[in-house]
């Protein structure tokens, strides 16, 4: 008996070169017999080294679509992974225009029918929107997932004109460090060495161009495809979670794009939705196929026909450090923005949040610096250190702002809007503004937050001191939400001018005046529906196809607050991956990474904000033994952003390189 022949075909490595020389390291996975009967293919486009990193993902996903007549290609940006070249920055220009040539070398190839689709989560989110408003032909739709349409407003840079001290610093140091690893020798041979070193010495750390542009400008604009959506003309499908940090984007997409587009928010974190926690996890990758077959097989499947909108409606759920499935239900919108969903009204007043407005009053606040150290990750990944705790200890903090109890259930669908009238006691400072649902018991549930650097009041591009003691009216638009408020339950919103480590402090303690009366409001968007639209159905999840893998488990993640009484110091440390190894048994290859980051304030000196990062990441094969190591400081004094990295390159144990970059950028307005 022979064995049956393989009804997939695996390319380990094919070499796309680009017109400039530059060759690009790519993996494809198509039908055994897409050479005679070509298919469509599907095109991830990352930066995270498809022969280890994301080898085991990758596998499970490409190997489902191709079983289903897709091929698969998995490609390194210039510069990462196998792929020749230096990589410069997240979303250059050279990226997008590679892309394109790399679009127009899969729609040749012999097993391709010429149409393309592009799938992606993150980075692959990114830019599957970058290129598809570059229009190339062969480009016939895009799925987006946990992604942004404008790089300013929801990324891990700034938020509502604050620096993000909980991210920008630990993913500028991841990339730097995942950026310093070699090429897989067993891919480009004898040259790994030299193309290693070449790439050590020009790769530059990615918080330099970050921290230069402290306001919108045009840095931003490039790659924000919200600058012109019409560029768009492909349908693009965006997929985000309630746990993750983009998924703004999704219903702001919506809104603004006017091209047959569609939109998808579950309970999940920044993963894909087939094996996220928490979920419910559902057959996304079945969900993908049809919006394939319909945009690059021209199958008439009625998808575009379905709801544009559907999302997790999440009931209440007690904070909890870890997570399973997320009660709730999928409810529809047809159209969005949704006809059924509109903004009911509470005033701020002395006395909570209420139905009308009372006499003004001015309420003072000043912010405690450890405010914000039990909000969460700002982009969680799904590790139960991820996720927000009981706020009461925050709330405690803050001016509060308490419904009465609910009468009747609530259900919220859209972002909450927050408007303030207020004046500040220096010309720089931040308002921040959390969403909770506070149950009779008392425990309070973070369900949203926002975020204003006062001198953005007028815009992010534009940006002028504050005149202390003039007042000011301003509005804050809170993450987009998706819960239930049970009766009986009471809405709470917290205000404070701190939120560390989310926003990074204002260089003085500053004291907020919040005044009541007709300017100071939230709006939330409250959903009142008979149903009529029916959800779409899901599958179960897919199960991964197999590839062979070894774990041994380091430390497990924490996440980790200590307080020093006497100096009145907090110091948040998050070991995200101690110690761990991985060996992807198929290509004898041993991975290691060690994540580290920790976050340091006094109270009452906002001046003493530090964020510090550890990484080490190591591949292994044989007699072949390589590592990289990165430590990155950020501090700032009351006039400028401090910024140290080193890197360091292992060869069997031996130290073969070492830089270190130290830079004072200005603070503008921050």
């Amino acid at each position: 008996m022979t064995d049956a022949p393989p009804r997939v075909v695996t390319d380990a490595n094919v070499w796309i070169t680009l017109a400039d020389g530059c060759r690009l390291a790519a993996r494809v996975w198509r039908p055994a017999t897409a050479e005679r009967d070509p298919v469509p293919a599907i095109l991830e486009y990352l930066p995270y080294r498809k022969g280890d990193a994301t080898a085991a993902r990758d596998e499970s996903v490409a190997a489902y679509f191709a079983e289903h007549g897709y091929a698969y290609v998995r490609v390194d940006i210039r510069g990462t992974g196998d792929s020749d070249g230096i990589i410069e920055d997240e979303y250059a220009p050279i990226e997008q225009d590679d892309a394109l040539e790399v679009i127009a070398w899969i729609a040749e190839t012999p097993w391709c029918t010429g149409s393309v689709g592009m799938i992606g989560i993150s980075w692959g989110g990114f830019n599957g929107l970058q290129i598809a408003a570059r229009r190339p032909p062969q480009l016939k739709a895009v799925i987006s997932m946990c992604s942004t349409d404008d790089r300013y407003a929801d990324d891990v840079h700034y938020l509502g004109g604050c620096l993000l001290g909980i991210e920008m610093l630990p993913w500028a140091s991841y990339m730097l460090a995942i950026n310093g690893l070699p090429p897989d020798p067993k891919t480009v041979g004898d040259g790994w060495r030299s193309t290693w070193l070449d790439r050590l010495e020009r790769t530059p750390p990615f918080i330099d161009r970050w921290i230069e542009h402290q306001r919108r400008d045009d840095y931003w604009k490039h790659g924000s495809v919200c600058e012109d959506y019409a560029a768009i003309e492909c349908p693009v499908y965006m997929v985000g979670g309630w746990a993750d940090g983009y998924t703004n984007a999704v219903p702001r997409f919506l809104e603004g794009h006017e091209g047959i587009r569609k939109g998808l928010i579950g309970p999940w974190p920044h993963a894909w939705p087939q094996h996220a926690t928490p979920g419910p996890r559902i057959g996304f990758l079945q969900e993908c196929l049809r919006w394939w077959d319909r945009w690059l097989k021209d199958e008439a499947n009625g998808i575009e026909d379905e709801p544009i909108l559907q999302v997790w409606m999440q009931e209440a759920l007690t904070p909890m450090s870890a997570r399973g499935d997320r009660p709730g239900r999928w409810v529809a919108e047809e159209r969005w923005p949704s006809p059924d969903v509109t903004a009911s009204r509470r005033y701020l007043t002395p006395d909570g949040l209420r139905e009308t407005s009372a006499a003004p009053a001015g309420l003072q606040h000043r912010g405690a610096e450890h405010h914000g150290l039990l909000s969460g990750a700002w982009c969680p990944y799904g590790p139960a250190a991820d996720f927000p705790s009981d706020q009461r200890a925050e709330d405690a903090l803050c001016l509060l702002f308490d419904s009465p109890p609910l009468d009747e259930r609530v259900e919220l669908l859209g972002r909450p809007r927050l408007g303030l009238e207020v004046s500040c006691d220096r010309p720089l400072g931040i308002v921040t503004a959390r969403l909770c649902d506070v149950s009779p018991d008392g425990v309070s549930t973070l369900l949203s937050t926002g975020f204003l650097n006062l001198t953005h009041r007028g815009g992010h591009e534009e940006l002028s001191p504050v005149v202390p003691g003039e007042r000011y009216i301003v509005e804050i638009d809170l993450n987009v939400l998706g819960q239930a408020i049970p009766a009986g339950h009471r809405l709470r919103l917290a205000v404070s001018t701190t939120s560390w480590p989310l926003a990074w402090p204002s260089p003085e303690v500053t004291t907020l005046t919040l005044h009541t009366g007709e300017d100071s409001f939230l709006d939330l968007p409250v959903r009142v529906s008979d149903e009529k639209a029916e959800p779409v159905v899901f599958g179960p999840p897919e199960e991964a196809s197999p590839l062979a893998t070894t774990t041994e488990a380091g430390e497990p993640p924490y996440r980790r607050i200590v307080h020093d009484t006497v100096t009145d110091t907090y110091v948040l440390s998050i070991n995200q991956g101690g110690n761990e190894r991985v060996r992807l048994d198929d290509a004898d290859l041993e991975m290691e990474v060690q994540l580290l980051d920790r976050w340091t304030i006094r109270e009452g000196d906002p001046l003493s904000a530090e964020v510090f990062c550890e990484r080490r990441m190591g591949r292994r094969r044989g007699d072949w033994d390589v590592a990289v190591e990165t430590r990155s400081r950020m501090t700032a004094d009351a006039e400028t952003f401090l910024i140290d990295d080193s890197l360091e390159a292992f060869e069997d144990g031996r130290r073969v390189f070492a830089r270190s970059w130290v830079r004072r950028v200005p603070r503008d307005h921050v």
